[in-house]
């Protein structure tokens, strides 16, 4: 079993660079997004991503065994990933043409509800009274934020009701991806899983994409493009050196804070290049809504830690009345 290093600083600060990263990614596709299709988007991210951890793992020796792709659960697990990552990057950013930036990573929050959930049917994982708590506030909190709104998505199937059941799909294939990534690390690394999917999509959205639009693109998005092909490697480096060093409930506690960055970065945007993008005007029930998912997810991920905290006093405590 890893043992963390027990360097709490070095992970908080590596968790919250992964959050910060993901809280400005939305906001960079959302722009990109009015010149390339979210095709395109994808399949340079998938290319840009399988060259830099494809020569990352070549430098070491790396590079993962595909024979064992020929062994039926495995192959059947890497296809589950495989359709469930790539599935989940384009109906998210399919979603964005029809969200803002701040919706779409509000929502996008059911993920890792949806793979803890996941997690009980499929391994029997035991679902504890605070991840109950934690889930309950979580949808109080989407429900919340959309309070204005809320009957609208549901009666009136508008575009914006389509982005919100757009970015729950690439939720819920998310968290099937996340569910046989867990399986496959029993014979890969999670850096070799990444890079058997990012060839994957790369060949996969290539065919479909359309290069054209980048002979005319304004430097600005260019550089928010290149923002997003880094975005990916990085967050999920500094994520990985996260877990390294700091508990994985501490680090998924950090990460449920990405929401928040959204719509700061949103709104500083918004300031700085209002041509490009328009904050969301929040009123005071959904900023409470986007609080509540925020503590929903801190509580599901930070529930099990609580647990065996209060159980260890327990123990000190008999051990204490027992000397």
């Amino acid at each position: 079993m890893h043992q963390i290093t027990g360097k709490s600083v070095i992970g908080l600060l590596l968790a919250l660079t992964t959050a910060i990263l993901w809280g400005m990614l939305p906001i960079a596709l959302k722009i990109v997004l009015d010149v390339l299709s979210a095709n395109t988007i994808t399949a340079i991210r998938f290319l840009a991503a399988a060259v830099i951890v494809g020569l990352w793992l070549a430098a070491r020796g790396k590079l993962p065994v595909t024979k064992l792709l020929l062994q039926p659960k495995i192959a059947l697990l890497m296809l589950i990933a495989v359709v469930g990552l790539l599935s989940n990057y384009i109906m998210y950013l399919s979603g964005l043409n029809y969200l803002t930036a701040e919706t779409g990573q509000v929502v996008i929050q059911l993920a890792p509800f949806l793979m803890m959930l996941g997690g009980i049917v499929i391994f029997k994982e035991k679902l504890l009274l605070w991840q109950k708590i934690g889930a309950l506030t979580l949808v109080a909190g989407l429900l919340l934020f959309f309070n204005e709104r809320l009957i609208q998505l549901v009666m009136q199937a508008g575009s914006e009701t389509k982005g919100v059941l757009l970015v729950i799909a690439a939720a819920i294939t998310w968290a099937a991806y996340a569910l046989a990534q867990k399986q496959l690390l029993v014979n890969y690394s999670s850096k070799q899983i990444m890079y058997l999917l990012y060839v994957a999509g790369t060949v996969c959205f290539i065919p479909v994409s359309d290069f054209m639009p980048l002979l005319t693109m304004s430097y600005l998005h260019w550089a928010l493009l290149v923002f997003c092909c880094l975005n990916t490697v990085v967050a999920y480096g500094a994520f990985a050196e996260a877990l390294h060093h700091w508990e994985a409930s501490k680090v998924s506690a950090v990460l449920a804070v990405t929401p928040l960055f959204t719509i700061l970065f949103a709104n500083i945007t918004g300031s700085v290049f209002p041509d490009y993008l328009q904050a969301q005007q929040l009123n005071l029930w959904s900023w409470l809504g986007a609080l509540l998912v925020v503590t929903g997810s801190v509580l599901t991920a930070l529930a099990p830690q609580f647990v065996e905290y209060r159980a260890a006093r327990r123990v000190r405590k008999l051990q204490r009345d027992v000397y």
